[in-house]
């Protein structure tokens, strides 16, 4: 397992979230991580779209690390 940080520009209301720490098997399946939010755009906490999150890769995640999200970061409103 590898450690990513996924992030988006897009979507930079209040309460909305801009990046995530997660764990997962590939860039791929990073993307897939955080549930795409799909009640409309005003009211979603991510993007809609997995074309608009961006994938830098930390490095190896330690076997104890179960696959999923590690932190978020979220700006309240």
């Amino acid at each position: 397992m590898k450690l990513y940080l996924i992030s988006q520009e897009v979507n930079n209301k209040y309460d909305t979230y801009d990046a995530f720490v997660v764990c997962a098997e590939n860039e791929e399946k990073a993307k897939l991580i955080k549930t795409l939010n799909t009640e409309g755009e005003d009211y979603s906490d991510w993007v809609k779209d997995v074309k608009d999150i961006k994938v830098e890769y930390l490095g190896e995640a330690d076997e104890g690390i179960k696959k999923g999200e590690i932190l978020g970061s979220y700006n309240a409103g």
